[in-house]
């Protein structure tokens, strides 16, 4: 019997850490994902090499950068040719399994390899009845897509061969917009909910992107998705997207809303009343959604328990990145700004991971795939550009290991979000942004007419990343090393700087 470790990897999509009640959340309570901390430990400085979802799904499955996968964008999918984490372990032994959102591609060319048995959502999937792509075809699943992705989870490792140690990724739709709660929980959380600090930035000290993006919940989330729509208003939401359900007024003075199904209206005395209004009905929906993934989290820890398996079995639960929670006025993600920079990750391995321990060392997820390797007593090949942090959780990261995290962000002005390209790093004190406003030919994108323009934040004093202090004479010194550390890093990984070189 291969007595190697078995490993669960669960993710969801777009949840931010400030959103489990491990890292401390106002705003909702998820105990069994916090059975995780508890039980093995808490990370907290994982960060996302490019935050938006394709990318990072490409960079855990591959160990490697964006630039070298190839995955830049929303609309670059995977070459299943390529070499992945997946099939390294079966060809080692391991029983692999995906389950739940793939969103690498579909077809031929871009359908999971690698994998004994998948079964995966096309595109960003639906919460309700969804579809699943399997190797035989195209099936509708009756039931919440929560439940679903764990229910087939679960009935793949019942058939496993118990002789063999297994290898699941489990990949939950949720949170991803557009926020459908489970019918059984839309009764939660209806209290409202307290307002980040920086909820009313003006981004006065910050670069002009940081202004220029469309994702501000004041202006920019809209009454013409379902992203506002109160769950109730509709039996049941079948598409990806809608119509427009909440009609926002004729007059822009009129703070008056009105639900095109129920004619219910909803007044307000002001904007700011209104941005509130719209606030508390994002982070409802959104908590709510993550209220099942922490139910279905919980079935799989109970199937382990079940089945005296916890012991030898190595389970994460993280994000594909992290999201907006009406810090700096915002939602969605794309930014290296600290709150879609940051993963969630919370690993159990009671073999070797002390219970209630908190890691502060720098982890990407590039090293997620390593790190896999290196449990199953597998060849890390040496194509993969990320590092095991097998030791780093056991409390004793290597000399050697970098204080440092790189981002690159590839879409410029889309025609939806208006976010801009940009690269850079972070240190625990430091993080240095080049913006570049890069034309490139990608479907959607806009002209832009911004110059390049860098930042750098002073964490220790500037946690909440308000003030940009690249141009203060007293950090001048700080600028040359971060930039100096910055095209190191460039250099080491093979992406190539598109700013002046010092």
């Amino acid at each position: 019997m291969d007595c190697r470790p078995n490993i669960i990897f669960i993710m969801s999509d777009d949840h931010a850490a400030n959103a489990i009640s491990a890292y401390g959340s106002r705003i909702n309570k998820t105990p069994n994902i916090d059975r995780l901390a508890l039980e093995g430990a808490r990370l907290d400085h994982c960060y996302v090499t490019n935050s938006i979802c394709t990318p990072s799904r490409a960079t855990i499955l591959t160990g490697t950068h964006t630039h070298i996968n190839g995955v830049t964008t929303l609309v670059t999918h995977l070459d299943n040719r390529l070499p992945n984490v997946a099939k390294h372990l079966q060809r080692t032994g391991y029983q692999t399994a995906i389950v739940g959102k793939w969103h690498l591609g579909e077809g031929e060319k871009h359908e999971p390899t690698g994998f004994n048995y998948w079964s995966v959502v096309p595109g960003q999937g639906r919460y309700y009845n969804p579809e699943f792509i399997e190797k035989d075809g195209t099936k509708v699943e009756q039931g919440y897509v929560t439940d679903i992705t764990t229910d087939k989870s679960i009935a793949w490792l019942e058939n496993r061969d118990e002789e063999r140690p297994f290898f699941l990724m489990c990949h939950h739709k949720a949170p991803h917009r557009p926020w459908d709660p489970k019918k059984e929980h839309r009764e939660l959380y209806t209290e409202d909910f307290p307002e980040p600090e920086t909820f009313n930035d003006d981004y006065t000290h910050r670069a002009k992107a940081a202004k220029e993006a469309k994702m501000r919940i004041s202006e920019d989330l809209s009454y013409r998705d379902i992203d506002l729509i109160n769950p109730d208003d509709l039996e049941e939401m079948s598409k990806e997207w809608s119509n427009s359900f909440l009609v926002p007024p004729e007059n822009l003075e009129d703070y008056t809303l009105k639900c095109a199904i129920t004619g219910k209206e909803y007044s307000f005395k002001s904007q700011e009343e209104l941005k509130r209004f719209k606030y508390n009905r994002y982070i409802r929906k959104y908590v709510q959604t993550i209220h099942s993934i922490d139910e279905n989290v919980g079935r799989l820890l109970d199937w382990l328990d079940e089945k005296g398996l916890s012991e030898n079995t190595l389970v994460i639960y993280t994000s594909d990145q992290g999201f907006y929670l009406g810090e700096h006025g915002w939602y969605d993600k794309r930014f290296i700004y600290e709150e879609s920079f940051q993963m969630p990750f919370l690993v159990r391995y009671p073999k070797e991971i002390p219970a209630g321990s908190v890691c502060k060392d720098m982890v990407s997820n590039v090293d997620f795939a390593p790190s896999f390797l290196d449990y199953a007593a597998t060849t890390i090949p040496n194509y993969m550009q990320g590092r095991s942090v097998r030791e780093v959780l056991k409390g004793n990261a290597p000399s050697d290991w970098t204080d440092l995290a790189y981002h690159r962000y590839w879409m410029n002005n889309d025609s939806i979000h208006h976010a801009r390209a940009h690269y850079g790093i972070r240190t625990h004190d430091y993080k240095l942004i080049y913006w570049y406003y890069d034309d490139l030919e990608q479907p959607g994108a806009r002209p832009d007419t911004l110059e390049p323009e860098w930042e750098l934040f002073d964490l220790a004093n500037d946690p909440l990343e308000i003030n940009n202090v690249v141009d203060n004479s007293e950090y001048s010194e700080i600028v040359a090393e971060m930039t100096k550390k910055l095209e190191s890093e460039m250099d080491r990984i093979g992406d190539v700087p598109v700013h002046p070189l010092s």
